[in-house]
Formats: structure tokens, sequence, C-alpha cells
């Protein structure tokens, strides 16, 4: 797996956009149409004015010459007229424009009959408004590129100048030098725009190459960054850089394989190290770091166990007073017992649940303690699965070695012995409701350990009953409303599920 770390500058810009594109790269076609399109007329005014002064190089006036020199330019004239017709183009907008009898629109443009007025509209085509902007619109103030009435009188200077060089038998090649020059100035317009255009939008060929050869340097598989940050915790000696470095850590160990990597490199000691620290950050940084790095991950709980991680754990947990450690040491924990039966006898055997009683009386918020009655839930949920599953079916070699090493876990004995029994219910009297869904669900769990004290612990009783009372209300005002009572009554459900395992 590859981590490119590429650093592009926000202000940077290596390609030119797409609509800009477009738009000059249009504009370029339109100018290069235009003049091959003089060009093709020019040519054939030529060709015409030769065959017309083949053979006759003076003029003889006559009458009938008048007449028909009379009668060729009012034909030209009209087909002047026509041609004017021809250029007279409509520059569609983004907005409709109503299309006059006569006039055309370039290619791409959408044209509709207004059903109410009668009359033509155009605008610009589908494909063309992707790339019409506002910023376009206000740079060009809805000028075409080629102007038509420029081009209009441009034809007709160049008319006015075919006759005068017609009664002055001026030679063919005069008008021929004439279009290429034409050819010639349009052709260098555009070479220029192109140019100009190129220039102003890209940037030089040689920092485009150093910008890359930086990047190339940047590029790193995961293994690498992990050596590399390894390497920095144990050179460093800033506690700012070590709970950055730490939090790197963090964001990479959710990846299972590189979890399992840190541990191969050794990073554990690293952790522990910090675990170990007199300096809160680090303590709280290391923990979530460990915690990230065993969840769901066998492996790496089997090697925090061997390097003595949980007795880390427990003594930090045991000894430090910043809530923040305590949360993180706590994640760290019920990552490491979660799926692993060994642990959880490692847990049990070094005063885990004394440790988690110190802790569950001393927390004054109520978070600390749905986080340890949640963990007890999941380690006795987790349990009496294994037996349940145990009892249904045959099991494997692997199943029977698994469900030996879970009959070792003598939780409920220790839950007694520690007095749970009685701590579990004092969460009931919190005014959260997850926690409350919380200590529910681990009194349930534990009736068959703990009936007896359930059946006379009055202020037990006493608070199942108010909170039956509190979370029905809860649920008829919802209703009322409208509103769904899923959870409530799920709540509901849970008070009067553990009334009757207690009766």
């Amino acid at each position: 797996m590859l981590r490119h770390g590429f650093h592009v500058n926000s202000g940077v810009s290596y390609f030119i956009s797409t609509s800009q594109a477009v738009i000059m790269y249009d504009r370029l076609f339109t100018t290069f149409r235009c003049s091959c399109l003089i060009f093709i007329l020019l040519l054939h005014w030529t060709c015409t004015s030769c065959q017309r002064s083949d053979g006759a190089l003076t003029v003889v006036n006559s009458p009938e010459d008048d007449s028909g020199l009379h009668s060729d330019n009012e034909s030209e004239a009209g087909v002047q007229d026509e041609e004017e017709e021809d250029f007279e183009v409509v520059q569609p907008t983004d907005q409709w424009q109503t299309l006059k009898p006569g006039q055309a629109v370039p290619p791409g443009s959408h044209v509709r009959l207004n059903l109410q007025t009668g009359q033509r509209e155009v605008r610009l085509g589908e494909e063309q408004l992707k790339y019409w902007t506002q910023q376009h619109s206000k740079s060009d103030d809805n000028q075409p590129f080629v102007n038509p009435d420029e081009l209009k009188k441009a034809m007709k200077k160049i008319k006015e100048d075919l006759n005068i060089n017609k009664e002055q038998q001026v030679l063919p090649s005069t008008l021929h030098m004439f279009v290429a020059n034409f050819i010639l100035n349009s052709c260098s317009n555009v070479c220029f725009i192109i140019q100009e255009s190129a220039s102003s939008r890209f940037r030089p060929l040689e920092e485009l190459k150093k910008d890359m050869a930086q990047l190339d340097l940047l590029v790193e598989t995961d293994v690498q960054i992990l050596r590399r940050l390894l390497d920095q915790l144990n050179s460093t000696r800033s506690t700012d850089e070590r709970v950055n470095i730490l939090h790197e850590l963090e964001y990479m160990v959710h990846q299972v394989d590189n979890a399992q990597t840190l541990c191969s490199m050794g990073g554990l000691v690293f952790i522990l190290d910090g675990l170990n620290s007199t300096d809160s950050r680090l303590q709280e940084s290391s923990a979530f770091v460990l915690g990230s790095a065993l969840a769901s991950n066998p492996t790496v709980q089997v090697k925090a166990v061997e390097s003595g991680a949980l007795q880390t754990l427990l003594t930090v947990l045991a000894t430090t007073e910043h809530f923040s450690v305590q949360k993180k040491v706590l994640f760290a924990v019920a990552a490491l017992l979660r799926n692993f039966p060994f642990a959880q006898e490692q847990f049990l055997s070094r005063g885990g649940l004394q440790v988690m009683s110190e802790v569950f009386r001393g927390d004054g918020n109520g978070s600390l303690r749905t986080r340890i009655v949640t963990l007890l839930h999941d380690l006795i949920t987790e349990k009496e699965l294994i037996s349940k599953t145990s009892q249904d079916s045959v099991l494997d070699p692997s199943q029977e070695d698994r469900l030996r090493q879970y009959s070792r876990v003598s939780l409920d004995e220790e839950l007694v012995e520690k007095n749970w029994c009685s701590l579990v219910p004092q969460l009931l009297e919190s005014s959260e409701h997850d926690s409350r869904e919380k200590a529910l669900r681990a009194l349930l769990v534990m009736t068959s350990m703990c009936l007896g004290e359930y059946r006379s612990d009055r202020s037990l009783l006493t608070s199942l009953v108010h909170l039956k009372a509190h979370y029905e209300d809860m649920v008829s005002k919802e209703q009322t409303l409208g509103e769904d009572t899923g959870y409530f009554g799920e709540i509901v459900e849970l008070v009067d599920n553990l009334n009757i395992k207690i009766r």
C-alpha cells in the first residue's frame, strides 16, 4: 500500500481549465473559418474577373455595354445583399433571443419556436452552456470574437476595390497578392493569440520538472512511514513532537496489517514507555494508540499481553487522576479483553475488577461508569454465547479449546465478590438515558448471580418503579405528538423484563 504525501500549493494551477480551453479554441476556430470563407469568395471573384477580361484589354463604351454593365452591377448588388444577409450572424447567449427572418446562428445553437409569440428564439446549446460562466460573459461583454458588422464592411470594401480594379484594367495578380496578404495576416494573428494564451496560462517546463521531482520524493509505503515515525519517536525528547507522532501512529494502526507491522518493529516498547511517562498527554496519546492497535486484532492482543501491557494499563488506571487518561486507558483495556479469554483470566487474577470498582466509585460525571458497566455487560454476554454455542452444536477442536479457556474465566464469582451487584444499580441514578439503558442491560445479564441482592435492594426496586412510570409517560407524550416511541418503549421493556426476573 502506498501513502501519497503530495503537497501542492493551492494557488498553483498546472493545467488550463476545461472551460477556458474550450472557449479559447472555439474562438480560434471561428477566426480560421471566417478567413477560409473570405479566401474562397475572393478566389471565386478573381476567376470571374479573369473570365470577363480574357482577351479584352480595352473598354468599349456603348449603350448595350452600358446596359449590360448596369445589369451586372445590379446583379452584383443583389449578390452583395444576399451575402450580407448570409453574414447576419446572431451570437447567442445563455438567454433566449428573438431570431429575425434572414438571420443565421452558429452551429450547436439551440433554436425553438415560441408558441405564445409565434417567433423563433435562439440561445446557446447544451454543450456550450456547460462552459458558459458569469466571468466569461462579463469579460467578453457578450461580444463575438469576429464582429459581423465589421466583416460585412470588409466584404463591401473588397467588392468596391474589385470594381475599381476592373475599370482600371488591373491584372488579377494584384488581387492574388491582396488575398495572400490577408490570409497571412490572419494566420499571424491566430499564431499570436495561441502563443500569448500559452505563455499566460501555462507554467515553464523546468519549473514543472522541479515540482514533480519534489513530489516523487514524498511517496512512501506504510511500512516506511511507520519506520520513520518510530525513529522520530525514539530520537526526540520534545513532548509536543512525541504527542504529534503518536497521533499519526494512531491514524496508521487502524489498519490491521499496520498494527501488526508496528508490533514487529518493536513499537509496543515505545508505546509502553509513553504509558509509564509522568506526562498526562503522553499517557493519553499512548493509550489511544494501543487501544486502536488492539481493536479486533488477535495478533496484537497476544503480543500486548506477552509484553506486559495489561499490567501497565491497570497500574496507570489505578494511579492517574486525569479523566482524559482514564478514559483512553479504559478504551485500551476493553480492546485487549474482548474476545480474548486468556487476557480476561489475567485481568481477574491481577485485580482488574478491584481497580475498576475504585474508578467507578470515584467517577463524578458518570461517563466512566457507563464505560465500565458496558464492558462488564459485553464480557458476561460473550461468555454466555460461547457456552450456549457449545450446547447447541458439535464443536471442532479449536472451539473446544476456546470453550476450555472461557471455563477458566471466573467472572461471575469475581463480580459478586467485588460487590458489583450493588455498584451497577447506582448507574440508574444518572440523568442520561444512555447510561440508564446500559445499566438495565447489565442488570439483566447479572440477574443469575445477583438475584438475592436485587430482591433485598429497596433502592433498586424503588428506582425501577420510578423509571417505569417516567418512561411510560414519555412514550405517551410521543404517541400524542405522533413521534417514534421505539427508544423509550425499549427502555420500558427492559424495566419490565428486569421486574419479571426479580419477582
